[in-house]
């Protein structure tokens, strides 16, 4: 059974749940709310669950041997990872809007090219930017 494909939400909490995460096997069958959550012991993957009369959560679907369960922990937390280091990378792509005493605006990142370019000797292409 293969998974071939992977969706993933991110919570915007502060608690330990950080994502919901949708599977699909073999492009057939899917599974909704597996949830990736940041414990003491670093962060893992929740299979579904629902909450019994006694108050105790029981897993809806899951894996029925450890290395499946490894493989599905494994991929989903490598997705989240790579969402994780393209997030933190397109904030730091950012740019911030600063305000020029003549009132035209200008972003950080035209300002530093320009004082980029004014600094190349003559003859330099712009097109290594």
């Amino acid at each position: 059974m293969d998974i071939t494909d992977i969706r993933i939400r991110r919570v915007e909490s502060e608690g330990k749940l950080k994502a919901y995460v949708t599977l699909t096997f073999d492009e057939c069958f899917v599974v909704h709310n597996l949830k990736i959550i940041s414990g003491q012991a670093g962060t893992f993957v929740a299979m579904p669950s629902r909450k019994t009369k006694k108050g105790e959560y029981k897993d809806i679907a899951h894996p029925i041997n450890s290395d499946f369960r490894k493989v599905i922990q494994e991929r989903i937390l490598n997705e989240y990872s790579q969402m994780e280091d393209e997030t933190e990378f397109s904030n730091q792509d950012e740019t911030s809007t600063d305000v020029k005493s003549s009132g035209d605006t200008e972003t950080s990142a035209e300002s530093a090219a320009e004082s980029e370019v004014s600094d190349r000797p003559t003859g330099e292409s712009t097109e290594t930017l």
